[in-house]
């Protein structure tokens, strides 16, 4: 009688975790990540700086390319040129404009590959999302806009043809910035849409990693299937380049990599500096991409 009684309390229990967890974050859903190095960065240039961008980009992470070509990738008119650049560190998509970008293009920050587009954004509307862009056809398959608590814009992608990429040697983080408004709203949206966890989330984290020393603000690290997501809480009080960096990416020896950058075109627009246990810095591209690269230190 006792075994009944406690597993029938066990069961209350956990339905009444799962309802709660369910009431906080949508209806469960399954999940729909493929892997991190699916996880693409959009980059925006101008077509006549595209090609010294992909240049510069690969050769300061070792990266290989996709053929270059000129499609439409809209839904409404439009032509691009467009290359993938991949790296052990991240990927990104390089797009290069040749006519107007039909609006709300161009403020989507990632393409994240998806198992299934239809379930992915029922998925993304259960947990709070809008759909911006209902999803589409494009050359190799479907694609949908949407956007997160905070005004987040991400695009979510589906091939065709099964896409195989390498995995990565370390995986990158989405870098987004939100206030603090609307922060808790994101983390759980999208934790919920993502399937994802909660790493680790620092109310006084240390302000020089926003430009700002002296100072603290609130860092929330997610992972899930998609990758890693740095969710930076802000007043929105930040010094030039933080906030227009979309991607932090991870390498073994910082030093090397900059001199790397640096003879590929690039510029230190923040010097190495050390915040919680990575050192970092923050460069820009050619075309005005600009990225924060880290490597791990010890404490």
């Amino acid at each position: 009688m006792r075994t009944i009684k406690a597993l029938f309390f066990a069961a209350v229990l956990v339905g009444s975790t799962l309802g709660m967890a369910q009431a906080q974050g949508g209806p469960a859903t399954a999940p729909v990540a493929v892997g991190p190095q699916y996880d693409t960065t959009h980059v925006y240039v101008a077509p006549e700086m595209f090609d010294r961008f992909v240049a510069s980009f690969a050769a300061t992470f070792d990266g290989k390319t996709s053929p270059q070509g000129v499609f439409q990738v809209t839904p409404t008119p439009s032509q691009t040129m467009s290359q993938l650049v991949f790296t052990p560190v991240g990927t990104i998509s390089v797009f290069g404009f040749k006519t107007p970008i039909p609006y709300p293009f161009g403020a989507e920050r990632t393409g994240y590959l998806v198992t299934d587009m239809d379930a992915a954004v029922a998925a993304a509307r259960a947990h709070g999302a809008d759909v911006v862009v209902a999803p589409f056809n494009d050359p190799i398959g479907r694609d949908a806009v949407v956007q997160w608590p905070g005004g987040v814009n991400m695009q979510l992608y589906w091939h065709t043809a099964k896409a195989n990429y390498a995995p990565l040697r370390t995986v990158p983080e989405n870098r987004v910035y939100v206030s603090p408004d609307r922060a808790d709203a994101f983390v759980r949206s999208f934790v919920a849409f993502a399937q994802g966890k909660i790493v680790s989330d620092v109310a006084n984290a240390p302000g020089i990693e926003i430009g700002r020393p002296g100072s603290t603000y609130r860092h929330v690290q997610l992972e899930s299937g998609f990758g890693k997501v740095a969710v930076l809480v802000t007043d929105g009080h930040l010094p030039y380049p933080y906030g227009r960096e979309l991607t932090g990416y991870e390498v073994a020896d910082l030093a090397a990599t900059l001199v790397k950058a640096k003879a590929a075109g690039a510029k230190v627009l923040v010097e190495p500096y050390r915040g919680g246990s990575r050192q970092a810095a923050m460069v820009e591209f050619p075309g005005g991409y600009v990225a924060e690269i880290h490597a791990p230190i010890s404490p």
